[in-house]
């Protein structure tokens, strides 16, 4: 099996040493060169050719940003992004992924030799990401307007799970969706816990649907969408006649905190036929287990296609399995979820 091999751009020529040696000492991965900024980077990409670029943002006047969208004009590579910018600002970060960076793994908050504490899922990233195919999402414009949806309509939720990909992929789901959307959406992106927060705030910007974090006892009502926290895997209970949020302690081997299984599983007990669900791009098979109950209990299942996604790993899985009705190109699944209410 070739190495993989890394491009690492930092302006810290002590942190272009470090990263290079922890790099240097995992089989498999080779470093092939390092740059010193976006513009840098642009060009050692061109020359280098690596299967990856492992990106800090911050770097004077040609930053990440100029990287990124430079990068991906003229010779799109998987780019990681590998930045201290996200303990206190997280918004460069969420442009970059939109821009078409595929990853993001934060550097410690204190220390540059810390970077070490790290170093076991920046190797797993680096692994997983390599795979993927790097796109640029440009979301569509928010959709102010009113639908006019069926009184009588099949279905009173939706599901959504996504994993690396998925906050761009959401974005352009979430912006397309009318202002007057008739039940509520719930989501499972696997996302460190201190990004969740800025995330929501961040769609909630972009849409005139009321974007929230999910907490205890939340009831989710049509025109609310409720994104899981990190802090646990989420469910839906019954707690009366109303149906709420609620947490788990149950542990999800395909992943936790948050777990879409644990959503998708507790959407197939709640609304039954009445469930509607996505699986969206993302590496590994979380979500699967409960988009097959939803479609065993009569609720419709849609996937991400693979044209569209830029890791086909999680859609994948459940097309494969005979989880999933249809798949969808990301441009089109908000407008497809309109027409099946």
């Amino acid at each position: 099996m070739k190495n993989i091999r890394v491009l690492i751009a930092d302006d810290s020529g002590f942190m272009r040493l470090l990263i290079s040696d922890i790099l240097s000492e995992n089989d498999g991965i080779e470093v092939v060169g390092a740059a010193v900024d976006g513009k840098d980077a642009l060009a050692k990409v061109k020359e280098l050719k690596p299967d990856i670029l492992l990106l800090d943002m911050n770097m004077g006047e040609f930053d990440g940003i100029y990287a990124v969208k430079n990068i991906m004009k003229s010779a799109p590579l998987p780019i990681l992004i590998l930045s201290s910018v996200g303990n206190t600002n997280l918004q460069p970060i969420f442009d970059a992924l939109k821009e078409g960076a595929v990853d993001y793994l934060n550097k410690p908050s204190r220390g540059n030799a810390k970077i070490r504490l790290i170093e076991n899922e920046l190797i797993q990233k680096i692994r997983s990401v390599t795979r993927a195919k790097p796109m640029a999402v440009k979301a569509s414009s928010k959709n102010t307007h009113k639908h006019t949806f069926d009184e009588n309509s099949k279905y009173s939720a939706i599901m959504i799970g996504a994993s690396t990909g998925g906050p761009s992929a959401l974005e352009e789901i979430i912006v397309s969706l009318p202002s007057n959307l008739n039940v509520p959406v719930i989501i499972g992106q696997h996302m460190p816990t201190n990004f969740i927060a800025p995330f929501v705030k961040r769609l909630n910007k972009l849409s005139p649907l009321n974007v929230v974090v999910g907490t205890k006892d939340m009831e989710p009502a049509p025109g609310k969408i409720i994104i899981a926290p990190g802090t646990g895997n989420m469910i839906l209970k019954k707690k009366g006649k109303k149906t709420v949020i609620d947490f788990t302690d149950r542990q999800f081997k395909e992943y936790n905190n948050p777990s879409i299984n644990s959503i998708m599983l507790s959407a197939a007990e709640v609304y039954g036929s009445r469930a509607l669900a996505v699986i969206l791009t993302g590496m590994g098979k979380d979500g699967v287990d409960g988009m097959l109950a939803i479609k065993k209990v009569g609720g419709y299942t849609i996937a991400q296609n693979e044209k569209s996604s830029v890791i086909y790993g999680m859609p994948k899985v459940a097309v494969e399995c005979g989880a999933i009705e249809k798949s969808i190109d990301i441009k089109e699944i908000g407008s497809f979820l309109v027409n099946c209410l």
